[in-house]
């Protein structure tokens, strides 16, 4: 039976949500009185990352993986479908931030004015979300959840965007004691990789999310086939095919040619093929269909028709 571990899931967000809140007030804070595009790009990523937390608990309230009526293959692909929002507000965050960039090399220069109290609140920055990324990413990987990894790899991005904000920053910072005001121009210019870190944690998590949803194989036929034939009783094994995902529910179905003249024999060595496979893809949902000794196709996976 599939474990439901929402509730640790959703303990998780609310903790990461409190400190996302934390941290996008420190920043749009210290952004609006040193006037620092980069550092204002970086709260708006930084609200992407409460919205996240905010879209995470809404799908782990409808992700139950418990099945019911309307849903007999059970509730998981909402947390799917909540990572999905997540690189939505990625590509926005992406969008805004070359936007402004773009705005401030052909407007008239906004001095960026930094000093060490502001860098020091924004080095507290950085060591919360280092600690929110590893945090959910530890529980993430513990239960396996996808929402909890996808939001550990945008809060991740978001520890390179302000370790990236903050070089430039400091850049600045060291320009104005030595008398060099070009450098103001390092704000700007560390706004365009702030807005690629973000797409491409966004992108990440769509490659994380988008074979679950459209129902990719999950585990190559060749694998289960050879659990199936090590099975005593086994005859043939043939048109496999899964989806899912590992670690969280798996759905396998194939055709089986077994040794039995007799029903219950044919039962019993079933019932061995779905513990094997339960055994090493746990959990999992397994449809077998049972045929005679005598029919048996070479294939064990689908292929495409000929048009």
């Amino acid at each position: 039976m599939t474990k439901n571990y929402r509730a640790k899931v959703r303990q998780v967000l609310v903790v990461t949500l409190l400190l996302n809140l934390l941290v996008l007030s420190l920043k749009a804070v210290v952004g609006w009185l040193t006037g620092s595009l980069s550092l204002q790009a970086d709260a708006l990523h930084s609200v992407t990352d409460s919205a996240n937390n905010i879209l995470g608990l809404v799908a782990n309230r409808f992700s139950s993986p418990h099945p019911d009526r309307e849903h007999p293959y059970g509730h998981q692909k909402f947390e799917a479908l909540g990572a999905l929002g997540i690189a939505a507000f990625l590509g926005i965050a992406c969008f805004e931030i070359l936007q402004s960039a773009i705005g401030r090399i052909f407007s008239e220069a906004i001095p960026v004015t930094i000093a060490a109290p502001e860098l020091a609140i924004l080095l507290v920055v950085l060591g919360v979300n280092i600690f929110i990324a590893l945090y959910e990413r530890r529980v993430g990987n513990s239960l396996n959840s996808p929402i909890l990894l996808a939001d550990a790899k945008h809060t991740m991005s978001d520890v390179w965007v302000t370790i990236t904000v903050l070089i430039g920053l400091v850049g600045i910072w060291q320009g104005r004691l030595w008398g060099f005001p070009q450098l103001q121009w390092l704000d700007t210019v560390f706004a365009f990789p702030v807005a690629l870190l973000v797409f491409r944690s966004g992108w990440e998590v769509l490659q994380d999310n988008v074979p679950w949803l459209i129902d990719e194989m999950a585990i190559a036929p060749e694998a289960i086939h050879q659990i199936v034939m090590a099975v005593p009783g086994v005859i043939n094994c043939h048109e496999i095919a899964s989806r899912g995902l590992i670690g969280r529910q798996i759905f396998i179905e194939m055709h089986l040619v077994v040794d039995a003249d007799k029903v219950e024999t044919a039962h019993t060595i079933t019932e061995a093929v779905e513990d094997a496979l339960k055994q090493r893809y746990h959990p999992a949902r397994i449809l077998i269909h049972v045929e005679p000794p005598e029919y048996r196709k070479r294939p064990i996976t689908f292929k495409p028709e000929a048009s």
